[in-house]
């Protein structure tokens, strides 16, 4: 049986769009549009591939993509009545981009406010979250995007002659949640890009992916980074530890 894998942190389209601009330094009004939907539908085969639900939003907005790539490679066409000249195919596009932004950064500066005024953690609208550790070092959450971009980076460094090996699965979700959990308790963090360097063959890589996941939809872990797009850290959740601790004593 296939393992598969049903996540709510996928915000949406326009949340992998804007992620893939910033990862790649581009200015959001002049969206490179080949270069966006190649990245584009790398994601959505990768996450095919991981047997991920995918929502029918993301194959629209691949759609959309492939139409404004096709209308950019049409030859303009001149008019002698008409001079004003044709609007941008990406106009529209960027317009959502922009106002998603607004909206996510909104949201952003409305949680910040209700955490000062209030002083508790709360689950937070915009699923972007700080930790403190034991030192006071400040750390961001990970997306799901960049733990895809993390697993998509070593595959590509994964022999191709791999790829045609049929191996026979010693490797299962269970195993690697189970594994994870052993090395947590011995270890505070796990790297992982280190977790997946270590793995023996894609099969295990996989499993290893599959078990954060699911880690992370059970809020047994927390996915972390100093800032965006850097080395992305694995550590227990301690504020479930201790829920679980005052529930046990009461």
């Amino acid at each position: 049986m296939t393992y598969k894998v049903k996540l709510e942190v996928f915000e949406g389209p326009l949340d992998l769009l804007l992620y893939l601009i910033k990862k790649s330094e581009i200015d959001i009004y002049n969206i490179p549009i080949a270069q966006v939907s190649q990245q584009y539908l790398e994601y959505i085969e990768l996450m095919r591939s991981l047997d991920l639900n995918i929502a029918g939003e993301y194959l629209v907005m691949a759609a959309t993509l492939m139409h404004i790539k096709s209308k950019m490679l049409l030859p303009c066409e001149e008019s002698e009545e008409e001079e004003e000249e044709e609007e941008d195919p990406r106009v529209d596009l960027v317009r959502q981009l922009l106002e998603y932004q607004k909206f996510k950064q909104a949201a952003a500066h409305l949680e910040k406010r209700e955490i000062k005024q209030k002083d508790v953690f709360i689950r937070s609208a915009s699923k972007i979250k700080k930790y403190r550790d034991q030192e006071g070092e400040v750390y961001f959450e990970a997306s799901v995007f960049d733990l895809i971009s993390a697993f998509s980076e070593v595959l590509e460094r994964v022999p191709k002659e791999k790829f045609q090996e049929v191996i026979k699965d010693e490797f299962t979700v269970a195993d690697k949640i189970h594994e994870l959990l052993h090395r947590l308790m011995e270890k505070e963090i796990i790297y992982v890009n280190r977790l997946f360097k270590k793995a023996k063959d894609k099969i295990e890589i996989i499993a290893f992916f599959l078990a954060i996941l699911e880690l992370m939809k059970l809020k047994e872990i927390i996915v972390i980074q100093r800032e965006p797009f850097s080395k992305i850290q694995i550590r227990r959740n301690t504020e479930k530890i201790q829920s679980s601790l005052r529930t046990m004593a009461g």
